[in-house]
This record gives structure tokens, sequence and C-alpha cells, in this order.
């Protein structure tokens, strides 16, 4: 297919999906303010000291936590590190390509690390073994196997299930008795883009495509927000702005209450 057939099929697809919103609708059938059907499974993999597999409508990743003891930054040197990857492999999608990490990746890895670090989902301090000479550090590596839109909501569901499933391996490293990965709040992305003057929460792929803007609020148990993300260059209007936060407060509490038992 030329270029020019693709520019013509994303137009009739963004006036479709344009038509659906102006009548209050979604071509999945859902609600503006609904997820697509949420899985979440831990231990999926046997040799990883945490992980979970999580499916999002048709996205679709795995979480691997692995935990081991290594130097601590200089500027906190009685803390615990926290070091998130992501891979965005061909396997998951045509657009994307083998390599280093591209911009996209890193973005999504820099959202999720911000919601579990400036919400102090982990106690860092009690990562400390030996002060300024060594703290156990904790590694989240993603992998999507299936682009099927809002990665970035699946990935932070992942990590921070993965993280609840983690258990720190310090038999194995002569450092005592194994014990569980001190989590004390749960952090959730929400992502909602504005398309035809409506806000919708959980963007599909197709909808990601034609969206003008993004907004990605990261709340924790309480409800506080720990993070805030605008993609696009359209602007949102403080009406918008509010409107978004309210959805995401509630759309994470749902999500924790069904899938992560808080």
């Amino acid at each position: 297919m030329s270029s020019g057939d693709n520019t013509v099929m994303a137009e009739v697809q963004r006036d479709h999906l344009f038509n659906l919103v102006l009548k209050g609708e979604r071509a999945d059938g859902r609600a503006f303010d609904e997820f697509r059907e949420i899985t979440i499974e831990t231990d999926a993999i046997d040799t990883a000291d945490g992980s979970a597999m999580v499916t999002l409508g048709d996205t679709k990743l795995l979480v691997g936590i692995k935990v081991q003891p290594g130097e601590p930054f200089s500027d906190t040197p009685d803390k615990g590190v926290i070091i998130v990857n992501i891979e965005l492999i061909p396997l998951a999608s045509p657009d994307y390509e083998a390599g280093p990490p591209r911009e996209g990746a890193i973005e999504i890895a820099r959202v999720v690390d911000r919601g579990i670090r400036e919400s102090k989902s982990i106690d860092l301090t009690k990562l400390c073994i030996t002060e300024g000479e060594k703290v156990w550090i904790i590694f989240v590596d993603i992998h999507v196997l299936n682009n099927g839109g809002n990665i970035v909501d699946a990935a932070s569901m992942g990590a921070i299930a993965a993280l609840l499933n983690t258990t720190i391996p310090a038999a194995r490293h002569d450092l005592g008795e194994d014990t569980p990965l001190p989590v004390r709040d749960i952090p959730l992305a929400v992502t909602t883009i504005e398309f035809g003057g409506e806000m919708m929460l959980d963007p599909s792929l197709d909808e990601e495509k034609i969206a003008s803007t993004s907004l990605i609020v990261a709340t924790n148990t309480d409800g506080s927000i720990s993070g805030m993300q605008k993609l696009g260059a359209e602007p949102l209007m403080i009406d918008q702005v509010m409107r978004v936060i309210g959805m995401a407060q509630t759309a994470a509490s749902d999500i924790r209450k069904k899938f992560l038992e808080v």
C-alpha cells in the first residue's frame, strides 16, 4: 500500500471515530470513562524475583523484577536504587524497530519510574545494606508483547503488580533471610486523550493515533497525585484537566480494588 493510500485510510478512520464521538460512542462500545478488559497475573516468570503479565484490551506486556546488591548513588548513600527499562520490540508492532531504546520507550519508562519514585511507593531506606557501600538495586524490566494502545497504563499496572510480588533474595547473596519488598503505596498511571471535544480514558491504538493531545495522571492509593504528563500540541482547558484528574482517581481506585487487593 502506498503512502497516499495510507493517508486516505487514516483520514477515513479519523472521520469514522469522530462521528462516533459526536454520538457519544466509541468504536469498541465503551463509555468515555471506561477501561478495556484488564487481566493481571503474577508469578509469570519463575526465574525472576517478582513478575506480572498484564493484558489491557489488545495490549499485552510482561514485567520481570531482578534484585541484586550494588553501590548506592553518591547523593543517596543510605537508599536503594530503582531502574526501570522497557523494550518495544518488532514482535509487538510493525512500528517498532530492533536496536537501542527509542525516544518513545525511554519516555514510557520515565513515566512509570516517576510514578513509583514520586509516590515513595518503595521505602528505599529499607533497601540499604551498608550505608555508602552496598544497597539493593531493583531492576524493573518491561517487555511489550503486543501494542494495542495505551502501553503506559499497562506498564504502570504491571510494574506495581510485579513489585508487590517481589521478594528480596537476601539468602542467595548471604545477606540474611529473604523478605518481601517494602511496598507502601500503589501508584497507578491513567491516560486520557482529547478527541472531538471529549476526554476518553484508556485509548485504543486507533484512538491514540488520532488524538490531538493526551494527559497522563499518576495517583496514589489515597488519591493524591504523584505525577502528570501532557503529550501533544493542543492545549487543555482547566475544567478538562480537573475532569481528567477526577476520572483518573476513580479509575485507579477501581483497578486497585479489583486487581491489586487494595
